[in-house]
């Protein structure tokens, strides 16, 4: 009795150790798990803070290349003519072969970019960058400024492929939108400080000092990518540089959308003369103290007022995307009537127009003018061109056909750089090639820093916008006319779909 009373307690005894201890094993797993979900929440935490230290750090490199760039391409052309010595017409076709390629070579920068890491790719970028910029300073040899072009735009290209690529990779598709909202509000505020300051370098210092600052905010730029920026997957299937190349031939290929990318490609060829004609147009019948580097800021100041006021208005009353694009095209002929009407009012004028309660150069007045409109028109091609453009491609490729659409900046930017320097040469020439004694007419009659009494070689200086106007309503009948055409060819094959 007593022995099995003992083995009782015994047995009692090892069921509640086995009992201890296997409460003991679930606390100790449950603590493990906690543990466990402590360090990936943990490691989530960190992840998440070095994403956003990626973010605002590629946005911040942002602004600084884009305040070096546009500081430097306000003054492209009156660079290579006045430090360089290339002609109008070579400065034309450099400056347009050097812009329109800076569209087109971030597709195929975005390859090697993968391949190699976004850091290194940004490093290697901004490397170039400062080396072109700062020998564009320095050596102002025709070949040397060839070279160094091709270092910037070797440049540009990795920048604007990996920035974008940052952006898209350090945000969810929830804040996608706010996060690209941040991105271009840092380009629009590098632009304008970067074309605000090329002012006073260039009249104080001189052009050639414009990039020397581009050249440190490179510099300053590539410290900063060194110290704080790390590297995140690229995300997505990386392409090949044949496979791109391939899609690119397929869209050449394709009538109707390249019909489209060149009609529109007008509207941009007119755009872009805030830094193909404006410039040397500006200071040649002003005289040097005039600011095209301000009055080009009027353009994106415009657009950011008023697109999201446009947009509301375009959604509203139901204006489809085509007609949105021909209210583009329609308005942007009218902004370069509106610059060609400087010489009424010279003639009205002189040089001091009386506006409220100051006076104003009557070019500077158009020229603003002209500006305001082309930003207006802006806000109605911008938001809605992509939206058509996708509607143009064959079922199954619009995504293929997107990644090519800014192609029209590449033929807008040929087009408008490379005439604008036959037009120069032709009404507005460079002063250093007219005869001695026109020279010092100017000379005599510049009292600081305006020209004032123009010679009459300048008489009809305005005629260049008029040839912008023309291209501008070509541009309109050409939307007009594929408008028709496309309509009638969409009729006509969901008729041949109906039959079937």
């Amino acid at each position: 009795m007593g022995q099995a009373s003992e083995i009782n307690e015994q047995n009692r005894s090892a069921e509640s150790d086995l009992e201890n201890k296997e409460s003991g094993n679930v606390l100790l797993d449950a603590s493990a798990e906690r543990d466990k979900d402590e360090k990936r929440q943990g490691n989530k935490e960190i992840v998440l803070a070095k994403m956003k230290s990626v973010f605002y750090t590629a946005n911040t490199v942002e602004m600084f290349e884009r305040a070096a760039f546009y500081g430097m391409f306000i003054s492209i052309t009156l660079y290579l003519t006045n430090i360089v010595g290339f002609t109008d017409i070579e400065a034309g076709w450099i400056g347009g072969a050097f812009s329109a390629l800076l569209y087109f070579a971030p597709t195929f920068a975005g390859v090697i970019a993968d391949k190699i890491g976004f850091r290194k790719a940004l490093l290697i970028a901004f490397a170039l960058l400062a080396v072109g910029y700062a020998l564009m300073g320095f050596l102002y040899s025709k070949e040397i400024t060839i070279l160094n072009l091709v270092l910037i735009l070797c440049g540009g290209a990795f920048i604007k492929s990996v920035v974008t690529g940052t952006v898209a990779q350090c945000s969810s598709e929830a804040n996608r939108g706010r996060a690209f909202a941040i991105f271009y509000m840092m380009v629009n505020i590098g632009s304008f400080s970067g074309k605000t300051v090329s002012k006073f370098i260039r009249v104080e210092c001189g052009l050639e000092y414009i990039t020397l600052l581009s050249a440190a905010l490179c510099l300053a730029s590539f410290i900063v990518v060194w110290i704080w920026f790390r590297n995140i997957d690229s995300g997505g299937e990386t392409r090949t540089i044949e496979e791109i190349w391939r899609g690119f031939i397929k869209v050449l290929s394709n009538g109707r959308f390249m019909a489209l990318i060149i009609i529109v490609g007008g509207f941009w060829a007119i755009q872009h003369q805030l830094y193909a004609t404006m410039p040397k147009y500006v200071i040649r019948t002003i005289g040097e103290s005039a600011s095209p580097e301000w009055y080009a800021n009027i353009n994106p100041l415009v657009v950011v007022c008023c697109v999201a006021m446009i947009t509301s208005f375009t959604d509203k009353f139901k204006i489809s995307s085509l007609n949105s694009i021909g209210i583009a095209l329609f308005l942007i002929p009218f902004s370069a009537l509106a610059m060609s009407m400087s010489s009424v009012l010279y003639g009205y004028f002189g040089n001091s127009m009386p506006l409220l309660f100051f006076t104003i150069h009557p070019v500077t007045f158009t020229l603003l003018l002209g500006i305001a409109i082309q930003g207006l028109s802006e806000c109605f091609l911008s938001p809605r061109f992509l939206e058509y453009a996708s509607k143009q491609a064959p079922k199954g490729e619009t995504a293929l056909y997107m990644g090519y659409s800014h192609i029209n900046s590449f033929f807008g930017n040929l087009l408008g750089f490379g005439v604008s320097g036959y037009l120069l040469e032709m009404w507005c020439p460079d002063p250093a090639t007219l005869p001695v004694d026109i020279q010092k007419q100017i000379a005599d009659a510049t009292v600081n820093g305006v020209i004032t009494n123009l010679p009459s070689v300048y008489s009809h200086a305005h005629y260049i916008w008029y040839v912008f106007a023309g291209i501008g309503f070509l541009a309109f009948l050409a939307l007009l006319i594929f408008a028709k055409v496309t309509a009638w060819q969409d009729r006509k094959s969901g008729a041949l779909a109906s039959e079937d």
